[in-house]
């Protein structure tokens, strides 16, 4: 014990380092947690896309999905999402899957449709990423 006393009083930079990065895992762990933000991978997101009541939503910019997207998908980037809501509108009613490249922005996607009452928000965790990974399809149609 007194060895471990004497190591954080000599690397006191590092410890206080160590202690903020794990608050802020802590942090973003529990709001995941805590968000009504459905976290899916990619074979829960096939399931959920099996169902004909889901509308695959795209966040990306466009020189991201003009080089892939998950077929049918709707595309709004998320820069543009607040200013585009209106079109997502017909969907209230409906389950929506959103991914971006690793699931971050789509996560900051999902937060805003909740804010504006969507009520069944899902994200791609991993996004695009894990999609491709998993050899699932993506089209440039």
């Amino acid at each position: 014990m007194a060895q471990l006393i004497e190591f954080a009083q000599n690397n006191l930079m590092l410890v206080i380092a160590l202690g903020v990065i794990g608050a802020l895992i802590i942090k973003t762990e529990v709001g995941l947690k805590l968000s009504n933000i459905l976290q899916l991978n990619v074979n829960e997101a096939v399931r959920l896309m099996n169902d004909d009541n889901v509308v695959v939503l795209d966040v990306r910019e466009g020189s991201e999905y003009s080089a892939g997207h998950i077929r049918d998908a709707v595309h709004i980037p998320i820069s543009e999402l607040v200013k585009r809501l209106n079109e997502l509108d017909k969907y209230k009613n409906k389950k929506i899957l959103a991914y971006c490249r690793s699931g971050n922005r789509s996560n900051g996607a999902c937060r805003t449709l909740g804010k504006q009452g969507f009520e069944n928000v899902s994200n791609l965790a991993g996004g695009i990423l894990s999609w491709t990974n998993a050899n699932l399809p993506v089209t440039k149609k």
